[in-house]
């Protein structure tokens, strides 16, 4: 990190690593702004720049938008690139551990729509994040604004599983459809099954299905949502072999698993999870859902702990 020193920016402290890299808390020493920095290594120079980095930067630099973190500069020396990113205070991970008891229903609906309006312009933009989850939603305290972060997996519309990367998506908030397996390209219904978990997370507090292999992961999903058949999800059972070896789950009713959800938010959670990928709604449509009708910006007012900093930056977390 001793470049960054000859550079415009003062280094804080570090504040995060992981597989593919460490982040560094910054300060713009003209404007006084503070950054994060991420340091990547090159583990073979001669082939370049890794295809992922490429990805990920050409992608950040077509998206502009409040509720999408911003990449403001890529400087590359010698075997490192590093990427520098405004900074936020603290990841949503850290903001649902951090509540006492059930999180206010205002901050959850405020939340959760900022979420989808991030998500509805990626989508617009043509592309799917592939990897939502409350480690990669980032809070600004000051401004009260969310935004969606680590772009790292994000991919244009409809491209073909081969051409993606290896890195895993942790099973938490994979969606049924990547679960099961047996399908050549993936869409933008996988993004909202994964705000659909964050969203049932900000309510209970705790993951929703928090299983590390993929067929105890799908078997939780169906006991759950009820174990999908060729009437509620059409073509299902051409999709691999897992589901020949799950029980026959009927769904539960929501309003017991989230008792302090109303309503209109079962009804939304619910379309957010549906199984069939055909049948779930769209970020674009969500927002014109009853349950956000009405919602306004809205104070978070969390502290951040100095620990919390911007753990997303590091490429390789799960």
């Amino acid at each position: 990190m001793e470049k960054v020193k000859d550079w415009n920016y003062k280094m804080i402290k570090k504040i995060g690593e992981g597989g593919f890299g460490q982040v560094y808390l910054c300060r713009n020493r003209e404007t006084r702004q503070k950054v994060a920095i991420k340091m990547i290594t090159l583990t073979n120079q001669t082939l370049g720049f890794p295809s992922y980095i490429i990805r990920e930067v050409s992608i950040l630099k077509e998206l502009d938008h409040e509720n999408v973190v911003r990449l403001l500069e890529v400087r590359s020396s010698g075997k490192y690139v590093y990427l520098v990113f405004e900074y936020l205070h603290f990841d949503l991970f850290t903001f649902i551990e951090r509540q006492k008891k059930t999180t206010n229903s205002l901050i959850v609906k405020a939340i959760l729509k900022q979420i989808l309006v991030g998500l509805a312009y990626c989508h617009s933009q043509k592309v799917i994040h592939r990897d939502l989850k409350p480690e990669n939603v980032l809070i600004d305290l000051k401004n009260n604004i969310v935004k969606i972060a680590d772009f790292g997996l994000a991919r244009p519309f409809r491209v073909p599983i081969k051409y993606f990367s290896s890195r895993e998506i942790p099973y938490s908030y994979k969606s049924p459809e990547e679960l099961l397996g047996g399908v050549n390209e993936y869409s933008i219904p996988i993004d909202v099954w994964g705000v659909g978990c964050i969203f049932a997370e900000m309510i209970n507090r705790e993951r929703l299905f928090p299983f590390s292999k993929r067929f105890d992961q799908m078997s939780l999903i169906c006991s759950l949502m009820g174990t999908p058949t060729e009437e509620t999800w059409p073509g299902v059972t051409l999709i691999g072999d897992l589901l020949q070896r799950i029980p026959a789950y009927d769904p539960v009713d929501l309003a017991e698993e989230f008792p302090d959800l109303e309503p209109t938010g079962l009804d939304l959670l619910s379309k957010m999870l549906c199984l069939d990928p055909n049948q779930r709604i769209t970020a674009s449509d969500a927002l014109k859902h009853q349950y956000l009708e009405g919602v306004e910006n809205v104070s978070f007012a969390l502290r951040p702990s100095p620990s919390s900093l911007l753990s997303f930056i590091c490429l390789g977390q799960t």
